[in-house]
């Protein structure tokens, strides 16, 4: 017999009704053309006014504006709602359209992609089991099926991700599943016993996400261990062959060698034909991380760069990276669709194991998640893969004739050769010292990100500091690119013209003054 229970007090009833006017149903369906049809026209309107970057206001300025909305409030309706979050957001938003945004691996969006966007938001499905999502799980599958063709794979398979990070930790997962299962069935140690032999084999090159997924893994410390690379920072194969030999050596396990098709920094691919030759003759798990390159299974000229990934177990693409997609849109595809089963999982409520349908919860780490693979549909279907391709071509092509544009540029050094679109340089003018240089660069960078006038990125490469530059805009021109290296090259000028600040290291605090001081002296000006 239950027993009985405490009686919670009684509380009075709002005396307002649920505003359920604000929410999407049939009955509010000309409010909703309203409400976006007055969000697109905002934001068209910004964009066609959009003259850099962003507006480069302070933190501090911004952090201001922030606080002084109040969340408890009561609500102030949804127009109101909506151009206060225009006001906030879209004028302090970072461009990625911009000419002058070179910074991360971010691209401007195919207009297909934010309409399906739009429509994927507004339906709200949810792809984790068929009866949530009837068509949209079938046309996920499609597009997963279509990719892993472009890969190479004859039968494989796949799910959309939020991204190149949880798709790789997904990889890295199944390969973990699959060295304990091998172990158990040698009669070898338990899990618990095997997870700190296992290791995972790539460049130093390789995302971080690598060493961030084998700490999520339960793996050791030292888990990843990074192997030798040529001089352009690719996974040398004669020294992975070494390193899988010397693991098992010791009495270790080579859970997965992980082979990028697109470093972060260089953009150079791994030659996956000579590491698939190693992995197949050593039995170990292929990943191939295509989270920048996977634009090159469409690309018209550069195909043959990812020669080799059709012999993977496992790759991740990054639909928002090379595909122009809004974030997010990713995924996990593997060679063999019994991988993906490794993560499965049934529950009585959602996704028993006797349903006959397809549910993508199945071989997901998610469970909610949106119908990114909408956008991806939409972008073929109006640009066709070739079109696609042709945008990737544009950016690399790109990249190929700023490295030669600044070949013999007396000022600025290129440090490494790209497969893809990224040039990593300094400002180095004949007789700066190499130590005042490789304070430059933070320096260039944050007055340029300050002002609002430009953004690069900076990164490390062999020890030494130097700017990059991201081309993710097939609308971009050399002659746009060299006015953000004339401004690069005006705004270390004027450092240098001020010695004292490269020798400040609370230039921070001054970021404001400096990068209004420049600014009047004509350094960062568009």
């Amino acid at each position: 017999m239950l027993s009985a229970r405490p009686v919670a007090p009684a509380t009075a009833r709002p005396t307002a009704a649920p505003p359920v006017e604000a929410l999407l149903t049939s009955a509010t369906a000309s409010a909703y053309a309203s409400t976006v049809h007055a969000v697109v026209d905002d934001v068209a309107a910004r964009l066609g006014a959009v003259r850099q970057p962003w507006s480069g206001a302070s933190r501090a300025h911004l952090a201001a504006l922030v606080d002084a909305v109040d969340l408890d409030a009561p609500g102030v309706g949804t127009d109101a709602a909506l151009r206060e979050s225009a006001d906030l957001y879209a004028t302090h938003a970072v461009w990625f359209h911009d000419r002058a945004y070179a910074a991360h691996l971010n691209c401007p969006v195919a207009l297909p992609a934010v309409g399906a966007e739009a429509m994927l938001a507004a339906v709200n499905t949810s792809v984790d089991t068929y009866d949530q999502s009837t068509v949209a799980t079938l046309m996920e599958r499609r597009v997963v099926a279509w990719t892993a063709r472009r890969v190479g794979y004859a039968a494989g398979d796949g799910v959309l991700t939020s991204g190149g990070t949880q798709s790789n930790l997904h990889a890295l997962f199944l390969a973990r599943e699959r060295a304990v299962e091998r172990a158990a069935r040698a009669g070898g140690p338990g899990r618990a016993a095997v997870l700190p032999r296992l290791r995972v084999l790539a460049a130093a090159s390789s995302h971080f996400s690598v060493a961030r997924s084998a700490l999520l893994l339960g793996l050791a410390d030292d888990a990843v261990l990074h192997v030798g690379a040529d001089a352009d920072g690719r996974l040398d194969p004669a020294a992975l062959a070494a390193e899988v030999g010397a693991v098992r050596a010791a009495g270790d396990v080579v859970m997965a060698v992980v082979a990028t098709a697109g470093t972060t920094d260089r953009g150079c691919v791994d030659p996956l034909a000579a590491v698939a030759d190693v992995c197949d003759a050593t039995d170990v798990w292929l990943h191939v991380d295509a989270a920048y390159g996977c634009g090159l299974l469409v690309s018209p000229t550069r195909r043959h760069l990812l020669d080799g990934i059709e012999r993977s177990r496992s790759v991740t693409v990054d639909y928002h990276k090379a595909f122009f997609q809004p974030v997010s849109a990713s995924a996990l595809l593997v060679r063999e669709r019994a991988d993906l089963e490794r993560a499965a999982h049934h529950a009585d409520y959602l996704n028993p194991r006797e349903d006959a349908e397809p549910n993508q919860v199945d071989v997901s780490l998610q469970t909610t998640r949106r119908f990114d693979a909408l956008k991806v549909w939409a972008t073929l279907r109006a640009l066709g893969p070739d079109g696609v391709g042709r945008l990737v071509d544009a950016v690399c092509d790109l990249a190929a004739a700023v490295h030669a544009d600044l070949a013999d540029d007396p000022d600025l050094r290129v440090l490494a050769r790209t497969d893809l679109s990224t040039v990593l340089f300094r400002y180095e003018p004949p007789g700066l010292a190499p130590e005042r240089a490789d304070r430059l660069v933070p320096l260039v960078r944050r007055v340029l990100f300050e002002s609002g006038r430009a953004v690069v990125a900076r990164t490390v490469l062999d020890g030494v500091p130097c700017l990059k530059l991201t081309l993710l805009n097939p609308a971009v021109t050399l002659a746009d690119v060299r006015r953000v290296l004339d401004l690069v090259r005006t705004t270390a000028q004027a450092l240098v013209e001020r010695d004292e600040l490269l020798h400040d290291d609370d230039v921070a605090t001054h970021a404001a003054d400096l990068v209004a001081s420049l600014a009047t002296a004509g350094a960062v000006t568009r």
